[in-house]
Order: structure tokens, then sequence, then C-alpha cells
């Protein structure tokens, strides 16, 4: 049966004016989106500007928040990179930390490499990291890695690999294709990527969210979810946290939601963004916070370190 369960948040990485991880902010911030109602984090995802750091600053912020008290057993860090010996490095570090699991992306770049070289390299990945405690999310973001996690490779790797490879999340935002991982890998936890379809994944046979916007509205989603596990009627909840993504995605989400950060807090680190993206603006902020109106209340306006 699925294993892992909940609303899961890939979480944002605040960056200080000379580009390196704002340690109190990124403590802070993780601390509160827990707080909030969130299931597990998830630092390091497309979300968190994963693919702009460096192996030793993932490994170095995920310590940080072990140190601070955050329990590694709420976390679940992307750790997939192109070359497979970076990817054991920092699946194995953090395995060795406690954490309830790691998110892997599929080889990206080698698109012609197909299901077989994804079985390869997600095979060695689980030898090469030997460790029985090791549970593996697969990460399907084909419109940003250009490499799919298909359903017939997700249901090969949960068969060989029953209890390690044990989840699946889908950002490809496309519900047939979450449809087709839960009916050929009915053992994976299937994650769709927004809120937008945790009803319907709930009802289709997801086992939750892992979405962006859990960065803003954690309390509002986990509400959603702990609503539908009990057989309430969350129609008009369920219709406030879809506008709410709505907003937040049309704000450009990592931009957005740091842009907003910024203004309800007053602290401007969090308008700083890596290259390639482009630093995000206090008007952008007030922008997504007009948008979301009452419901933007939530975001609180001081953040403890």
């Amino acid at each position: 049966m699925n294993t892992i369960q909940g609303v899961i948040a890939p979480i944002l990485t605040p960056f200080d004016a000379n580009g390196r991880i704002a340690r109190d902010l990124w403590i802070g911030h993780a601390r509160w989106v827990l707080d909030q109602g969130a299931h597990f984090l998830s630092p390091f995802g497309t979300t968190g500007e994963a693919l702009s750091l460096s192996l030793p600053e993932r490994i170095e912020a995920l310590e940080w928040l072990v140190n601070a008290g955050i329990p590694p057993s709420r976390m679940m860090p992307g750790t997939g990179v192109t070359a497979l010996p970076e990817t054991v490095e920092l699946s194995s570090h953090a395995v060795g930390l406690g954490c309830a699991s790691v998110m892997v992306l599929p080889s990206f770049f080698y698109t012609a490499a197909g299901d077989e070289g994804q079985a390869r390299y997600y095979a060695e990945l689980i030898e090469r990291v030997a460790s029985p405690s090791l549970r593996l999310i697969l990460y399907h973001i084909p419109q940003n890695s250009g490499v799919a996690v298909t359903p017939a490779l997700a249901a090969r790797l949960n068969s060989a690999f029953p209890d390690t490879v044990v989840a699946y999340k889908d950002s490809a935002g496309n519900w047939d294709n979450t449809a087709a991982v839960i009916a050929a890998a009915p053992n994976l936890s299937v994650f769709p990527s927004s809120e937008a379809q945790l009803t319907q994944g709930l009802a289709g046979g997801a086992a939750g969210c892992i979405s962006a916007s859990v960065n803003l509205n954690a309390a509002a989603i986990r509400a959603v979810y702990d609503g539908v596990r009990a057989g309430r009627d969350v129609s008009a909840a369920d219709a406030s946290i879809k506008a709410f993504r709505q907003a937040v995605q049309a704000a450009g989400l990592i931009g957005g939601m740091k842009a907003a950060l910024a203004v309800r807090s007053g602290d401007h680190r969090w308008l700083n963004l890596r290259a390639p993206h482009e630093n995000t603006t206090l008007a952008a902020g007030k922008a997504l916070l007009a948008a979301l109106g009452e419901a933007s209340e939530v975001i609180p306006a001081r953040r403890r370190a």
C-alpha cells in the first residue's frame, strides 16, 4: 500500500544579497511551513531553485535544518542531478541524516536514453547508496527536465525495488498521466504537483500533493486534505485553495511567492533569486497580495528564526 501520504512543501530557498543561502530565513520559513500543517518539507526541488545550487551548499543547508531541530523524518530533499555520482552523494547524505525519503529527477539532458537508460540510472543509484533506509520519490517534470518518468518505468522500478521506490511526484500537470501511474503502480504514493488536483487526486487514489503554493497556504491546503480524508464536504475550501493557487501561479510561482514574503515580512532578502532567474520586486509582491485579497492574511508579517 502507499507508504507516504499528505501535503508536502517544496520549500523556497532564500538568498542574501551576496547570493548565499540566508540561513535564518531558510530555517524560519521551514519551521513556519511545518507549523502551518505541512506533513513534510521537500528542500531543493524546482521551487527551491535546486539546480542553481552547488552540492556543498545543498549538503550544508540541509544540515542547518537538522541542527536547528527540524526532524529529518519530516524532510524529503531533492537529490537528483545529471551525474550519477553526485546524485549518490546527495542521496547518501540525506539518508545518513535520517531523512524520510529523497526526491530524484531522472538523468536529464540525455533525452534519448529512454526507459532502459533511466531504469539503469535509478537501479545503480539504489545499489550505490546501498542502504535499507533509502526511500525514493520519482520526480516527473518533463517540461523542465526534457525526460519523462513514464508510468511503465514507475511500475518497473516499484516492482524491482518495492521497499525503496515508494512514491512519484507528477509535475507535468496532466491528470491522465497521474491516473496512468496510479493504475500501473498502485503501490506507489502518487502526488500531483498542485492542490488544484488535490480532491480529484485523493478520490482517484493519489496520496496528497507536493505543491509550490504550500509555501504560503499550508494551513488551508492541509484542512482540505484532512476534510477529504474525514469524508467532510470541502467544496468551498477547495474552491478557495484553487483560487489561491491560480493567483500564485499567475504571479510566477517562485518570484511571486518570494516577492509576497518580502512585502509581508519587510525583509527584502526574499527578493533575491539565483541566476538564471531575475530577481523579483516589491511591486510584484504587492500585486500578488492584492490578487489574493483577504486570503493573503495567512502570510505572517514576521518570522522566527
